[in-house]
């Protein structure tokens, strides 16, 4: 229980008089700091305590239904809730570290702005300053810098890297595989309400409120993912940091530019949403059509059309294509550098899944009522 204050609760006893010398309790008004008090401390006292609650407002995750939604009979939802399970993995601590410190970073260096004396564009500058270093010690120095405190050398260092790095592709490969299921499922069910129309089950005003549902459904599904994605690149911008320590030169060797060759289909191609022939066709290209052709993997070459449309179309379909060097294989060792290696790959896969997606949703791929 709170002490009682003896001038605000007169019930607590007398009022004991201040001792020979003391100042008043006049002297010092309700508000004012107190003699001797030091108000950079005080000021930087108010600052940890925003600190502290704005710590307490990065940690909340926000539920299932405030980011996907309820259950509304969706024919994809299992699609859906896998993709957006997966997405709590990289929303943890790793990226919490690096918000809160630029969070941190940006209060402590306003706070001593104006602790200073300093007003207006001083303090901006110096929250601006802080922020960008809190950014930095918090964000992609922060993991490098906890695992080399725990290490007791080089070895365990890259040992307990080549740990996290296992988890985190494993996590990217089921993240990966609920991308591909959900828009599949999408896509798919844009099929069939093609063929519902064709075959007379629907009628035309019934099909085009479908497909603009599944549309709708889609967009949202691409936005989901595109998070997903932000918050894998803030985890792989840290682990970065650390192949560079652990595994020098596997991401300059990740890095190299990629060769483009132009070309031109000699009969219709069909575009696939994946580098698989099992997914969905979004696309077909008429002969003749300028293309430019770049690798990609499993025997199949990305197309990229002039109007922006990416896919994937059979690597033999084009004989321009057998001047490129096939994309190689994600590696598959246990040892630091093959993890490094295949976590870029990894990363790199589904940020394109991502980006071929929301392409071909901005062209209208996939989801016309006719074709």
């Amino acid at each position: 229980m709170p002490r009682p204050h003896p001038i605000a609760d007169t019930q607590a006893g007398p009022v004991r008089a201040n001792p020979v010398g003391a100042n008043p309790v006049e002297a010092n008004p309700v508000g004012a700091n107190p003699v001797g008090a030091n108000p950079v401390r005080g000021k930087l006292h108010r600052g940890l305590a925003m600190l502290t609650a704005a710590t307490m407002l990065t940690a909340c995750v926000s539920t299932r239904e405030a980011r996907i939604g309820g259950e509304d009979g969706d024919a994809c939802r299992t699609q859906l809730v896998a993709l957006d399970s997966t997405g709590n993995f990289f929303a943890e601590d790793i990226l919490r570290g690096a918000a809160m410190g630029a969070v941190g970073g940006a209060l402590i260096g306003g706070l001593l702005a104006a602790a200073t004396g300093q007003r207006g564009s001083g303090i901006a500058a110096g929250a601006a300053i802080g922020a960008v270093g809190g950014g930095v010690v918090g964000g992609t120095a922060g993991y490098l810098s906890a695992r080399q405190q725990q290490a007791t050398d080089q070895a365990s260092l890259n040992l307990a890297v080549a740990g996290d790095l296992a988890a985190e592709n494993a996590q990217l490969d089921r993240t990966q595989i609920a991308f591909d299921q959900l828009m599949d499922c999408r896509f798919r069910s844009a099929e069939q309400i093609r063929a519902d129309l064709r075959s007379g089950r629907l009628a035309r005003p019934q099909a085009a409120a479908a497909m603009e549902n599944i549309r709708a459904r889609t967009q949202r599904d691409i936005q989901l993912a595109q998070t997903i994605n932000g918050q894998i690149a803030s985890r792989g911008a840290q682990f970065d940091t650390a192949i560079d320590t652990v595994a020098p030169g596997v991401k300059q060797a990740a890095a190299m530019p990629v060769r483009a060759v132009p070309a031109q289909p000699r009969g219709d191609v069909k575009l696939y949403l994946r580098p698989d022939a099992a997914s969905p066709a979004v696309a077909q290209l008429p002969p003749r059509e300028r293309v430019t052709l770049r690798p990609a993997r499993n025997g199949f070459t990305q197309v990229e059309t002039s109007s922006g449309l990416r896919g994937y179309a059979a690597t033999q379909s084009f004989p321009e294509a057998r001047s490129l060097e096939a994309r190689p294989a994600v590696a598959e060792g246990g040892d630091v550098r093959s993890l490094a290696a295949s976590n870029i790959a990894r990363r790199d896969n589904f940020a394109e899944s991502v980006g071929t997606a929301e392409r071909v949703m901005a062209q209208g791929q996939g989801f016309e009522l006719a074709t």
